[in-house]
């Protein structure tokens, strides 16, 4: 391509820079940190070194404090972010202080080009920006090994006045070398006695690389159910950002409680600032699998949108991410979900995840290629995390955001209906089969409550989780379990019974009795699953929380968590043989205790403090740290749970095969099954609309 013409191609903003104007100080490295000389691990320059394992075993105690010290010494400060050398003027501009140099290798600034060069077909990235003062703007790369070069150094000399016009800044950047992954990012630096400020900075790519003929539009898909100041939290946020709304034809918000968010204050003031861009829909709470297919149903129906955003009710949205992933799907070369990573709420610099696998030995999620969960960008800025620089693939993304195009539903479906657990990893699956990946881009993310205020094993979401994960292994594992069925159940009900936690055990067992119904059970059961599951739970001691601490009895002594105590794996697996072997020989029970033995905190709520002698019964806390439970042993109902959850697990491996081919002939996604589940539970939407037959019936079984 000549210059002439790479100068007459149109280009067009796909991610805009931009600076948070609430919440700075929780989230402002996610933006801009100041700039510091990047340090990178020998193994960035020299992959052999992590094929080696190290000789910890005949490391003696002084080799292991120089090994402390030199890492101390030689790292201090080096990973530490500051924000002091700019300030933010605006959602899109910042001003540098005079003498100061600022960083954009940023979560939510730096381009992930990697991601564009595999997806789409676009071939060159342009930085358009106004800069206003003195300094210099200079542009940066990075490959997949987090490699990186300066490729542009660019003087700004322009006085800033109201009479003189901000200088404008263009570079073209190829998209070579990038297969692999890598960013593109910008550092300023300010000259010595003026502020340097940066203004209306975007990435762009050439508009002829787009694969549709037009931008596409989207819908919104939002289910709730008794968190309506959230929701209506969320709801405001969409309705303030303009250029989302340029692009949005409507939110399907399904109400699916009985604190309604139509019945808050404020919701007739966001009605009105919506107009037609909101649908408010009522129905009986059928769980999130069944409000986001109800919004991807709706979205189908109306025949306007190109694709419908999945988005939970209590997240805190940066609106920028949802325009991110609708540009994005614009331009890749197929039709493809588009996810975001989910930012911590209580911490909300740290990532819980960028893309996760499915472990199909266990069939359960893992982070792809093995990077950990929990990156805290205040600690480990991007341009100091070589592995974040990789692109990496993944198999499902996390329905707290996740864009799906139409096309899709029309091809594979709604949401199994299964009420929560697995539904956004089984449909990501399903896509994945049809021919539609998915992607988790990096820079699009929503804030959300983060995993460990939470333990499914001690609520009615264990009884979903055991069987929709065998549902979503019998439609899609590629080979028979065989005795891994009958391990993984085994282990979760030892784990769960050492903690005497009785009832998910006897979740767990329910979930897999239900689950060789077989499919049409599934469906019918459904509406009504969940008071079921709650009655079940509702008959053991564990499942009774007390918030009055005064009414329970001090524990008779303090022991010390095994966080604090640590052992190795050849002891763990002997205390826990030792402990399955007691809880199965004797009939020891601490039913008609007085006096709990111990207290246990939330995060120490393991099987391991049962390795303590005479430990049989605790005060355990909650994970939400609002009430305690007296949990109880009772070697009897260990016992027998533990062989019946052994017996329905050699029953589903015996039947694996007639149980897969029924769940994946039955149509559990279909419109039809679906339209069958929302009329038994009711229409209670604003406009009393009864769901009409699909409108395609390609791929709907």
């Amino acid at each position: 391509m000549t210059n002439a013409q790479a100068t007459e191609r149109v280009y067009e903003d796909v991610v805009r820079l931009v600076f948070p104007v609430q919440d700075a100080e929780q989230t402002l490295p996610l933006y801009a940190i100041d700039w510091t000389r990047p340090h990178l691990p020998k193994t960035v320059l020299d992959p052999r070194i992590d094929a080696k394992t190290l000789p910890f075993t005949s490391m003696n105690q002084s080799t292991f404090e120089g090994l402390i010290h030199e890492g101390a010494t030689q790292g201090a400060g080096l990973n530490s972010v500051t924000t002091d050398a700019f300030r933010v003027l605006s959602r899109r501009s910042i001003g540098v202080h005079p003498g100061a140099r600022t960083s954009l290798c940023t979560y939510f600034n730096a381009f992930p080009a990697g991601y564009w060069r595999r997806w789409t077909h676009v071939d060159t990235v342009r930085l358009s920006a106004s800069v206003n003062g003195q300094g210099r703007l200079l542009v940066n790369r990075s490959n997949g090994r987090g490699l990186s070069q300066p490729v542009a150094d660019i003087a700004i000399d322009c006085e800033p006045s109201a009479s003189q016009e901000a200088q404008s800044v263009h570079v073209d950047l190829p998209m070579t070398g990038l297969v692999d992954g890598g960013y593109f990012w910008i550092d300023l630096e300010s000259a010595p006695e003026q502020e340097l400020t940066l203004s209306q900075a975007s990435w762009q790519v050439p508009l002829d690389t787009r694969t549709g003929q037009s931008a596409g539009r989207l819908s919104i898909a939002i289910t709730t159910f008794n968190r309506a100041q959230y929701c209506l939290r969320q709801l405001r946020d969409l309705a303030a950002s303009k250029d989302l709304r340029g692009r949005l034809d409507t939110i399907y918000c399904t109400d699916q409680g009985t604190d309604l968010v139509s019945q808050q204050p404020g919701f007739a003031a966001v009605q009105r600032e919506l107009g037609s861009q909101l649908t408010y829909l009522r129905q009986r709470n059928l769980g999130g699998s069944g409000g986001f297919s109800r919004g991807m149903y709706e979205t189908v129906q109306a025949g306007k949108s190109d694709y419908v955003l999945l988005l939970d009710d209590d997240a805190i949205s940066e609106p920028e991410s949802i325009l991110r992933a609708l540009q994005f799907a614009d331009y890749a070369s197929k039709p493809m979900l588009v996810g975001g990573g989910m930012l911590h709420l209580d911490n909300r610099t740290v990532l819980y995840t960028q893309g996760e696998r499915v472990d199909w030995r266990r069939m359960w999620m893992r982070p792809s290629q093995s990077m950990d969960y929990n990156h805290d960008f205040a600690t480990e800025p991007l341009r100091n995390s070589p592995e974040l620089h990789q692109r990496i693939d993944e198999d499902f993304n996390g329905w707290w955001m996740c864009l799906i195009p139409v096309k899709v539903i029309q091809t594979i479906g709604l949401s199994l209906p299964v009420f929560i657990k697995f539904d956004d990893l089984e449909y990501s699956l399903r896509a994945q089969e049809a021919g539609f990946p998915t992607v988790s881009l990096p820079g699009a993310a929503v804030w959300h409550q983060a995993w460990h205020e939470k333990d499914p094993a001690r609520t009615w979401e264990e009884y979903f989780t055991e069987r929709n994960r065998w549902i979503a292994a019998l439609l899609h594992e590629p080979h028979k379990p065989v005795s891994r069925v009958i391990f993984e159940t085994l282990y979760g009900d030892m784990s769960l019974g050492l903690r005497f936690t009785y009832s998910a055990m006897a979740l767990r067992n329910q979930a897999l009795r239900d689950l060789l119904k077989g499919p049409q059970y599934i469906v019918d059961c459904f509406p009504t699953k969940l008071d079921q599951v709650r009655q079940l739970r509702s008959t053991f001691p564990d499942a009774q929380p007390i918030q009055d601490l005064s009414e329970l009895p001090a524990a008779a002594r303090e022991i010390v968590p095994p966080r604090r105590r640590p052992r190795d794996r050849r002891w763990r697996l002997k205390t826990a043989a030792k402990l399955l072997g007691q809880s199965l020989l004797t009939n020891r029970s601490a039913k008609g205790a007085q006096r709990p033995d111990a207290a246990i905190c939330a995060q120490d709520a393991a099987w391991t403090w049962l390795a303590f002698d005479g430990i049989d019964s605790a005060l355990v806390t909650s994970p939400d740290g609002d009430s305690v439970t007296w949990l109880k042993r009772d070697n009897p109902t260990f016992k027998k749970y533990f062989m019946e959850g052994y017996r329905l697990a050699s029953a589903l491996r015996k039947n694996w095969n007639h149980l897969s081919a029924a769940y994946r002939n039955y149509g559990l996604a279909s419109f039809e099954t679906w339209q069958g589940i929302f009329a038994d539970a009711g229409s209670e939407d604003q406009s009393k609309r009864a769901p009409r037959p699909p409108r395609t019936g390609k791929g709907l079984k």
